[in-house]
């Protein structure tokens, strides 16, 4: 599904070394393009660009590359010695994110054959040095990749940092809807949305939630008795929600809701979206299951007005193209303080996705206590143990920052038969008190996206991407050393508004 986008491979060479050098270069680096594009953890083309041999050649791909929509950065390398000066016109006109690969053709060096002429020609190890100082000297945020580019780490990193620039190239362009204003008095999901737009791309558009009613109340009977028959044929349904139960009518209102909100959104572009069971007036009930379903479907969504959140959770789906597992919008919910290994329980009311779930969802109605509408449908599952990652992203003020926590997801201890809504129970890295306390001091939402498949390195790169502040809570994590580099951190964007 990512394969329409592109990430050019460019390689720097000069003229002095001759054109029969400068062959075995576009050669060799066709054959790494080729070699990668061809990877199976790279989920992007890669497109070979001849090699760059003066400014002039430089400037050009870069602009090229910043007026081609598909195309996500460059991966750059300089196969002989690239004089950096060469690079200085083009890297400040590069208006996207690059990766510096530090490899060579061969894997292995020829001890009997070695010459001058093959060490004219593999000049890596010292004309990337070169063009890793410009890069430095001009202060541009890129990820370095070292090792052979045929080996399966290195391309698992390049990997990586695509799956990152398709997140960054989706959130640059997405637009996100939100349903009513922010929920009464919550701070962390405010938020400058003129300056995200500014830093981030991404705009905020604000509808009353009668714009949504209207889309709601023009579905067509038929439109709905086609989604509940669907949704009977593909859930464990209870039997009071299907054709002649009690509350089959419930689930048929659940189909309405989840039909206008989904062509809602498909009539104005829009791939995230928020709302708040605070100001849903006109819906008989809140949107859970339609919210699931369409999260399921590769939609971001916050809740509770949290428009940063729901942009970042469909970042986040676009990272996850292809890979197995999930992606959801998920909220640190209550706590288990047992001495043996202190856990937490993460819910929300409704909106879990099912992307993450471990069995084939339960579709169930109940009575939910708080908003003030009829008993909303919902599925209900548990989320396979493994390794995940919590993910929230906050306006600090003068920047955004990016916080991520490390989770190991576990079994329930015991069933939960008095909860029904989508749960995951997990062990925050390195454990509950450091975790959370790290957290905590970062100012971190109670809103994430939680994703069992992409990892802390990803979300760095997407950072970097962003220009946005990151900091990861890990199995390395102190408390001291976390408020050290909040600390670091603050000094640092107060002063680089004056460098």
């Amino acid at each position: 599904m990512l394969k329409h986008l592109e990430v050019w491979f460019v390689t720097g060479s000069q003229h002095l070394y001759g054109p029969k050098t400068l062959e075995q270069v576009a050669s060799n680096s066709t054959a790494i393009a080729a070699a990668l594009n061809e990877s199976a953890h790279i989920p992007v083309k890669i497109v070979y660009k001849p090699v760059v041999k003066t400014a002039e050649e430089i400037l050009n791909v870069c602009i090229e590359a910043n007026n081609a929509k598909n195309c996500l950065g460059l991966i750059t390398w300089m196969h002989t010695f690239s004089p950096a000066k060469m690079w200085i016109s083009g890297l400040m006109s590069l208006q996207k994110p690059f990766l510096h690969l530090h490899t060579q053709y061969n894997q292995d060096l020829p001890w009997s054959e070695i010459d001058m002429d093959f060490m004219n020609l593999n000049q890596a190890a010292h004309g990337d040095r070169e063009f890793g100082f410009i890069g430095s000297r001009l202060r541009i945020q890129r990820k370095v990749v070292v090792g052979h580019w045929s080996e399966e780490g290195v391309q698992k990193r390049i990997g990586t940092w695509t799956r990152a620039a398709a997140g960054w190239n989706e959130l640059r362009n997405l637009k996100v809807a939100r349903f009513g204003d922010n929920m009464r008095n919550v701070a962390v999901t405010e938020g400058d949305k003129v300056e995200a737009q500014i830093r981030l791309g991404f705009t905020v558009h604000g509808y009353g939630i009668g714009d949504l009613v209207k889309e709601v109340n023009a579905v067509s009977e038929s439109d709905i008795t086609k989604l509940a028959e669907e949704i009977e044929a593909n859930y464990d349904v209870v039997p009071e929600l299907r054709k002649g139960g009690a509350k089959h009518d419930s689930l048929r209102e659940s189909a309405k809701i989840e039909i206008g909100l989904r062509t809602f959104l498909e009539k104005g572009g829009f791939k995230a979206f928020a709302d708040t069971f605070e100001d849903l007036n006109g819906l008989e009930q809140l949107p859970g299951f339609a919210v699931q379903r369409l999260m399921a479907d590769g939609y971001g969504f916050g809740a509770e007005g949290d428009w940063k959140t729901a942009a970042l959770v469909r970042a986040m789906k676009v990272m996850a193209t292809g890979l197995e597992g999930g992606t959801s919008f998920m909220e640190d919910y209550t706590y288990d303080f047992n001495p043996s290994g202190a856990k937490v329980l993460g819910a929300h009311m409704l909106e879990v996705c099912e992307s993450i779930a471990e069995n084939k969802p339960k579709v169930e109605i109940h009575e939910l206590g708080i908003g003030g509408k009829a008993d909303p449908v919902r599925s209900t599952f548990t989320v396979r143990p493994g390794s995940a990652i919590n993910a929230s992203i906050m306006d600090m003020g003068n920047r955004f920052r990016l916080v991520v926590n490390e989770v190991e997801v576990v079994p329930l201890d015991a069933p939960m038969p008095k909860l029904p809504v989508a749960s995951a129970l997990w062990v925050p890295k390195p454990n509950l008190e450091v975790g959370a306390g790290a957290w905590i001091l970062a100012g971190g939402a109670h809103h994430t996206s939680f994703s069992q498949v992409i990892t802390a390195e990803c979300m760095e790169d997407f950072a970097e991407m962003a220009g946005i502040e990151f900091l990861l809570i890990d199995d390395k994590t102190t408390i001291s050393d976390f408020k050290k580099e909040l600390k670091w951190n603050d000094l640092f964007y107060h002063l680089s508004k004056g460098i």
